[in-house]
C-alpha cells in the first residue's frame, strides 16, 4: 500500500521555467506559458499568462505582457501586468505602465506612465468617487455654516 510508486505526470503547462542567461540577446517576440528569469537581452515583446522575473543584467527593450513581474533590471517600453509589478532598487523603468498593483523599493527608478487597473473593485466608478470627495467634510466648518445660514426665498 505504501511502498506502492505512484507515476510521476508531466508538468502542467504554465509551470515550466524559461531562463534567457546573460550575454544571450534575443530579437523578436517570445509567447509562453510558463514563467521566466530574464537574465539576458531581449529587444522585442514578451508574453506570458505567469510571472516574469527580470535580473540585474536582464534589459527588455519593447512590450511585457505577464500576470505579475519582479523587476531588478532594466525596462524599456510598454509593460502590461495583470498581478502585481514589483520593482527592485536596482529596477529602471521607461514607458508605459498598466498595472493591477505596484510595489516600488526606494532606490528604483520609475520614469512612466502608470495606470492602475482593477483599483475600483467595490464597484465605484470614477464618477461615484468624484461625487463623494465633492460632498464636503463634516468637520469642515464653511460646509457646516452654509448648512445652518437659512437660504432666502424668491
Amino acid at each position: 500500500m505504501f511502498s506502492e510508486k505512484k507515476e510521476k505526470t508531466s508538468q502542467e503547462p504554465g509551470t515550466g521555467q524559461n531562463r534567457i542567461n546573460e550575454g544571450t540577446t534575443l530579437k523578436g517576440d517570445i509567447t509562453s506559458k510558463g514563467f521566466f528569469r530574464i537574465d539576458g537581452t531581449i529587444e522585442g515583446n514578451v508574453s506570458t499568462p505567469s510571472k516574469v522575473v527580470l535580473g540585474k543584467s536582464g534589459i527588455i527593450d519593447g512590450t511585457l505582457t505577464c500576470e505579475n513581474a519582479d523587476i531588478e533590471g532594466t525596462f524599456v517600453g510598454n509593460l502590461n501586468v495583470s498581478g502585481t509589478l514589483t520593482l527592485r532598487a536596482t529596477a529602471n523603468i521607461e514607458g508605459d505602465v498598466v498595472v493591477g498593483k505596484l510595489a516600488v523599493e526606494p532606490g528604483a527608478t520609475f520614469n512612466a506612465s502608470c495606470a492602475m487597473k482593477g483599483a475600483n473593485k467595490k464597484g465605484n466608478d470614477q464618477q461615484t468617487f468624484k461625487k463623494e470627495t465633492n460632498k464636503g467634510n463634516v468637520y469642515d466648518r464653511q460646509q457646516r455654516v452654509k448648512q445652518t445660514t437659512p437660504q432666502p426665498s424668491n
